[in-house]
């Protein structure tokens, strides 16, 4: 991102902001509710185009992410809802690109999901539906949904992987399996991941680098080392949850 603004109205949701990722980082952006979290993951996801600046992805301007592009850059989200497919089975909803794509035999399109599954520990529920699952297991589908294989893509292609709030509402033991399953899939699909949270331990443990949103701006960056000691006012009222500090309480 170069100088990037994202406006709705008069309101600018982010206010030329700038930001570079290198091959392989994990990132989260964090910040209070409303502060344009969100819109930074429609914007990587091509689901919104800045209102100004400069948005590249692989060197590349992104644009609208539309179904006839022939060769759309390589981003994959997995949603606050996992956003399953309630009527197809947890095989059918995880190779369901592939089977629509139609480059594939049947049993190469169930290796895949099959390898995608054993890696995300879901190896025997392939046959099950979405609504036979506890939302963590569900959760754990739409990461293995996320990992599945792209046949248009060399073996040099990097994914970036978008999670949106991937642990809001899960258990302490859910969420440590989640945050574990982040880095290990974007060590799997050899990428990059941003995640936005306001889970303190997904931040720490599924992130490198930090950065602080609030009123339009990156108001801070750093790793996860600095997140944890900084005294950035903005940074501190976040760890605490203190109601003093420069950023407003949300309505």
């Amino acid at each position: 991102m170069r100088d990037l603004t994202m406006q709705w109205g008069a309101r600018p949701v982010l206010d030329r902001v700038s930001l570079v990722m290198q091959p392989g980082e994990r990132l989260a952006v964090v910040g209070p509710s409303g502060a344009g979290k969100s819109t930074v993951l429609r914007l990587l996801a091509g689901l919104q185009l800045p209102t100004s600046g400069e948005l590249r992805l692989f060197e590349r301007p992104q644009t609208y992410l539309r179904l006839d592009q022939t060769d759309p850059p390589d981003v994959r989200l997995v949603f606050q809802n996992p956003a399953l497919l309630a009527s197809l089975t947890v095989e059918q909803n995880v190779g369901f690109l592939l089977r629509e794509q139609g480059q594939l035999t049947r049993e190469e399109i169930r290796e895949r999901v099959e390898a995608c599954l054993e890696a995300v520990g879901l190896f025997d529920v392939a046959h099950q539906y979405p609504g036979e699952l506890s939302g963590g297991m569900q959760k754990r589908v739409s990461f293995a949904r996320a990992l599945i294989d792209n046949p248009q893509r060399g073996d040099e292609a990097m994914p970036l992987l978008l999670y949106d709030e991937p642990t809001a509402g899960l258990d302490p033991v859910a969420c440590t399996r989640i945050e574990d399953l982040i880095v290990k899939t974007t060590t799997v699909a050899k990428g990059c991941s941003v995640v936005v949270s306001h889970v303190r331990s997904t931040i720490e443990r599924s992130a490198e680098r930090v950065v602080m949103v609030y009123g339009g701006h990156f108001q801070w960056s750093g790793s996860v080392e600095e997140f944890r000691t900084t005294d950035n006012p903005y940074v501190e009222q976040f760890r605490t949850g203190s109601l003093r500090g420069p950023m407003q309480p949300s309505h």
